[in-house]
């Protein structure tokens, strides 16, 4: 196999792994009212699932951040993908609300050690001035998720019935597993000085937060992008219910919205050639910041209908398809070590913020799109903010290369 095409294959499992949670978040959504007819409960108390997911992300990638910097990459990421098959088959054997979101919380457990372990793979198999590149390469693949799994999920559903949803997420994951093992690198060696005792893992993590440029890069970033997730987590409330579309519409509207995200993160590869990974992601502040508090005032004073929030919804996704992979990247290249950990607590920040504003949404108990926008234009200004002041304080970029990791060949 040729130099290129290595390289492209390795960024196609990476990203493929990076899927599964995604696909575990969106695949279901359409599902929502079989899921709540099954479980004898309604469906506005369904995103209570998607809500214990999120959570079960952010605690999970911390737990995962020292057992790849200690195992390498491989035996974490195996262990994890066999546990979110176990949480699938026990989602789908569910027969209350509880049982469900209990089991959603076990299956986030497992899939959150696929996307720590991809993230971290990049910079082990890339040079660090490459990684916002690679990482917009990935969201390529990420991106197809909000396109794939809603239809999937809708076909799956009306043909087969909710629980096959959970069945497919199964099979994803075996598959994938077989794939990592087969023609997935090593990538980093183990590393028997990392200690799994509690005490050094936690002054594991503090290092990580001394980092301000971490800090600054990873809150920022995980501001920005909490609107994304709060709006997945209330997208069936939103359209089939505040709307009143179909199940069938939902999916076209649910994609439709994701071809923004899609090609704007493929811009950032354009982008990226002229312009610095900071630049980029402060500008796309700039844009998402005006137009959800557009979004705001004009649903909070009923001036706009499905059309004109479908725009604004657009806009706001597409900026956020530049702000995440510039983010993330600048949040990990300070690193000569630990990038396990620091790709784990980046996760973790990340999803728990998303994870606070999605149940920020949920407090409002409104049947509007008044929730959504509130929480994505205080999340968006709060993340313009932190960035600004990160950097006054610390102006100048690092870029260093990970010690242990092995790069491709150009």
């Amino acid at each position: 196999m040729s130099q290129s095409h290595n390289r492209f294959f390795i960024i196609l499992i990476l990203g493929a792994l990076s899927t599964i949670t995604p696909f575990a978040i969106d695949m279901y959504l359409p599902a929502f009212p079989q899921i709540a007819n099954s479980l004898h409960t309604v469906a506005g108390k369904l995103p209570l699932s998607v809500a214990s997911y999120f959570i079960g992300m952010a605690g999970g990638q911390l737990f995962y951040g020292p057992l790849l910097d200690r195992f390498g990459r491989k035996l974490p990421l195996y262990a994890g993908l066999i546990l979110f098959v176990a949480g699938s088959v026990l989602c789908l054997c569910s027969r209350t609300l509880d049982g469900f979101v209990a089991m959603r919380f076990v299956q986030a457990l497992g899939g959150c050690a696929a996307q720590v372990a991809a993230m971290a793979m990049v910079r082990d198999f890339f040079p660090a001035h490459e990684t916002a590149r690679i990482i917009s390469l990935l969201i390529l693949v990420i991106s197809a998720s909000p396109l794939l799994a809603p239809s999937i999920g809708v076909f799956v559903t009306l043909h087969f019935g909710w629980q096959w949803v959970f069945v497919t997420l199964s099979a994803f994951a075996l598959a994938m597993l077989l794939i990592a093992a087969w023609f997935l690198p090593q990538g980093y060696e183990a590393d028997r000085a990392v200690s799994l005792h509690p005490w050094p893992i936690v002054k594991n993590y503090f290092e990580v937060l001394k980092e301000p440029q971490f800090i600054t890069y990873s809150v920022a970033g995980a501001f920005a992008f909490s609107g994304l997730l709060a709006y997945v987590s209330s997208a069936p409330i939103i359209f089939m219910d505040v709307f009143q579309v179909s199940t069938k519409q939902f999916g076209i509207i649910f994609a439709g919205l994701a071809v923004g995200f899609i090609g704007s993160n493929q811009c950032n590869v354009l982008l990226l050639k002229k312009f610095s990974s900071e630049q980029i992601f402060r500008a796309t502040l700039l844009i998402e910041c005006p137009t959800v508090t557009l979004l705001l005032i004009c649903t909070a004073c009923g001036w706009i209908g499905l059309p004109a929030t479908l725009v604004l919804l657009f806009i706001a996704l597409s900026s956020l398809g530049l702000a995440y992979p510039n983010a993330a990247a600048l949040a990990l290249v300070p690193f000569e070590r630990n990038i396990g950990s620091a790709s784990a607590m980046l996760g973790f920040l990340q999803i728990g913020i998303s994870s606070l504003a999605s149940a920020g949404v949920g407090l409002f108990a409104s049947h509007t799109m008044l929730p959504i926008a509130a929480v994505m234009t205080a999340t968006s200004w709060i993340g313009f903010a932190i960035l600004i002041i990160g950097r006054r304080r610390h102006p100048e970029v690092r870029y260093v290369e990970e010690k242990g990791a092995h790069p491709l060949p150009h």
